[in-house]
């Protein structure tokens, strides 16, 4: 029979085995817990980034192929919208009467030509179901922008769109004219324009676009915090909000983390002022 001393001794190597194989699991679940962390932070950061990839359709089909934020919904509280979506044939791009066209356009062959006169100065009155802000265009440092802005407005193209993507703290982005969601355009794209380093700040609207150079069309957005103000001179800056701020700042606070709104507010139309 074995002694105590080795029955002691024996026990002593399965207690520490035990262990040994216990602290083995503990090691693994942690790496488990770290490798979830990690790839959940990685997912988030790829969502910012991403996250003012507005997708602009060149054709009539429904969607562009692009990354952009075509998988955001609407929100199960999404207020209707009065534009119907754009399933009609593309129009060629004539200018629109100052005061507006009679109907509704809003997919074109191509871009417009110069519509404007880069010597006045241009304002767009933005009605919400949330309020009205005002924007001053920035003609001199942007006219194409501009001129595009000022196009799609005076034909309703932007009555009736919704702020499909709102982030607290970092933007406002609506403007899909197509109402796909994130994923559409006028039919076109526009050349950038692009600011210098650091001149976003609260209240500047930039053109979204696909993730590539010359890539926007229609969807624009509204910098409301620092994340905003930090981004990197991608995005066409065209101009300023000057009135109203509170009123984006109703928009923004419907916002989430993942831009989809908890309420989605939609632009009743936009009124271009001339001076």
């Amino acid at each position: 029979m074995p002694t105590s001393k080795r029955e002691r001794q024996r026990a002593g190597r399965q207690a520490a085995r035990a262990a040994a194989r216990a602290a083995q699991r503990r090691t693994q679940r942690r790496r488990q817990i770290i490798t979830a962390v990690v790839a959940v932070l990685v997912v988030a950061g790829i969502g910012v980034v991403i996250s003012l990839r507005g997708g602009n359709d060149n054709s009539s089909s429904a969607s562009s192929g692009s990354t952009t934020s075509s998988t955001a919904s609407t929100g199960s509280t999404a207020v209707s919208t009065t534009a119907p979506p754009t399933t009609m044939a593309p129009i060629e791009p004539a200018c629109p009467p100052a005061e507006g066209s009679p109907e509704r356009h809003a997919n074109f062959t191509k871009a417009p030509g110069m519509c404007i006169d880069a010597k006045k100065t241009y304002q767009a009155v933005v009605d919400t179901d949330a309020g009205s802000f005002t924007i001053d265009l920035a003609t001199a440092k942007a006219p194409q922008t501009v001129n595009n802005f000022v196009f799609l407005a005076r034909y309703h193209a932007f009555d009736g769109v919704p702020f499909h993507r709102v982030i607290p703290g970092f933007v406002v982005q609506g403007g899909d004219v197509a109402l796909r969601n994130g994923t559409g355009g006028p039919g076109y794209t526009i050349p950038d324009e692009l600011p210098k380093q650091g001149e976003y700040k609260i209240g500047s609207v930039a053109m979204a676009n696909s993730g590539s150079a010359n890539s926007g069309g229609s969807q624009f957005f509204v910098v409301t915090g620092d994340q905003g103000v930090a981004l990197p001179p991608q995005y066409s800056l065209f101009g300023q909000v000057s009135a109203g701020l509170d009123v984006v700042k109703k928009i923004e606070a419907d916002g989430s983390a993942s831009g989809t709104p908890a309420t989605t507010h939609s632009i009743t139309k936009v009124t271009i002022k001339e001076s």
